[in-house]
Formats: structure tokens, sequence, C-alpha cells
């Protein structure tokens, strides 16, 4: 359950390390709360620092404070139940950031995430990622 100024840590490898949810993306079935596999448009509150030699190389930092980014939840601490009758709760929340064309701002994921993103359509972030639950 992620709504309005709830924080997220970001598990790519993006820069950004803390965000804070601004929106929820086209979820009015559950009155603007968002749950895993949801869109959100979130601010960059805290990010890596990007020094000189790091920022003309390729792998340079794609995100700085205060900017404004979409993202996916893909942890969170409010239990879910699955379908087969199990809740799945994690310790914190997590996102991963993404472009406007829906597609991941970072080429790595540092953390497990849940199964039901492939039940969404997001099987790249499961792919990616070191570990599913």
């Amino acid at each position: 359950m992620i709504g309005l100024k709830s924080t997220l840590n970001v598990i790519d490898n993006s820069g950004a390390l803390i965000v804070e949810c601004v929106n929820v993306l086209k979820n009015k079935v559950n009155n603007g709360w968002g749950s895993v596999g949801d869109e959100i448009v979130v601010v960059v509150q805290k990010a890596r620092p990007v020094s000189a030699a790091a920022q003309a190389s390729v792998n340079a930092v794609k995100v700085r404070q205060g900017d404004v980014r979409r993202a996916v939840i893909v942890r969170t601490r409010k239990a879910v139940r699955r379908p087969d009758g199990s809740m799945i709760r994690f310790d914190d929340n997590a996102a991963v950031l993404l472009n406007n064309k829906r597609e991941m701002l970072g080429t790595r994921i540092g953390g497990i995430v849940s199964a039901d993103l492939r039940l969404k359509g997001w099987g790249k972030i499961v792919s990616l990622a070191p570990r599913v639950v």
C-alpha cells in the first residue's frame, strides 16, 4: 500500500537511493493506493554523488536529486494475499525506476522482488532480479 509521500528504496543501479511517491498511476480501483506491480510517479530524495570523472564515463549516473521519474513497485511492507491463500510481506518498500517508455532506467537489480510482477507484465524486472519470492 504505497500512497502519497511514501518513501521507497531504489534497488536498481540508476543512481537513485531513496524516492518519494507523488502519484499512483491508473489505479482508480484502490482509491489511489499502489501495490506490487503498480506504476507510480516519484521524486528522487537521495541519489549517489556524481564525480567529474564518473560524469564523462559510459556508466554515468542517470538521475539526480529532485528529478521526477516513473517507477514500478517491487516490494511492499503491507502483506499481499496470493491466489493460493498465502500472504507475502517484505521488510521494506522498494521500487525500480523507469523511463517514459516504461523501460528500466538501470541495467541491474540488487535485491529480492515479488513474483507477482510477472503476472502484471514486468517480466524483464523478474528476469534480472537475483531472487524472486
